[in-house]
């Protein structure tokens, strides 16, 4: 069996490479890239909306609420974003 040496494999440049390939990426498709970033925060933010659930709450029901409220804090920042550039839209 032949031994494969990751510590060549996976170089810095590669984790240099993807960055870039995800930067270039986010001009052209924005939208999965929000939505991944947002289900990371969610990540964050559901155990908080669980433990101050006191037990009441499912998990599931603490996870769409971290993404609901994402939702609409996205929904907040795009109105302001309207009412004060309605040039743009």
């Amino acid at each position: 069996m032949r031994r494969v040496n990751l510590q060549y494999k996976f170089l810095a440049m590669d984790a240099v490479q993807a960055f870039l390939y995800v930067w270039w990426q986010w001009y052209k498709q924005k939208l999965p890239l929000v939505v991944f970033i947002v289900l990371c925060l969610n990540l964050v933010i559901a155990p908080v909306v669980y433990a101050a659930g006191d037990g009441n709450l499912e998990r599931r029901s603490a996870w769409a609420i971290g993404i609901l409220g994402f939702v609409i804090l996205g929904l907040i920042i795009y109105l302001f974003d309207v009412i004060f550039r309605p040039e743009r839209y």
